[in-house]
């Protein structure tokens, strides 16, 4: 997201991350990465709940409960007109751009 950040304002777009980890560690993770954008804490994952991305994962053979991958295209009113849930990062951005066209 960060990369394509000029082609979104170009099409009226922005982005907007969030995550379950904290405001600090969101800090320095923008700050290692310069990513541009806000990115939200929600460190109960009742935004995640809400919007389907907390999830069984499964890793090395463990199963847990984290955040699936997934972008959603919202509109300047709050409606959300696209979903994508394990959505890769490299197709994230073709995705939205082919959706807003």
């Amino acid at each position: 997201m960060r990369d394509a950040l000029q082609e979104l304002a170009g099409n009226n777009a922005a982005a907007v991350g969030i995550s379950p980890d904290t405001p600090d560690k969101q800090k320095k993770f923008d700050e290692k990465f310069k990513l541009g954008f806000p990115l939200l804490s929600d460190p109960d994952h009742r935004i995640a709940e809400a919007y389907g991305t907390w999830g069984e994962k499964k890793m090395y053979g463990k199963t847990f409960m984290g955040i699936v991958r997934s972008s959603f295209l919202i509109d300047e009113n709050g409606i959300v007109r696209r979903t994508w849930y394990k959505i890769s990062p490299k197709n994230t951005v073709p995705e939205l751009l082919k959706a807003m066209d």
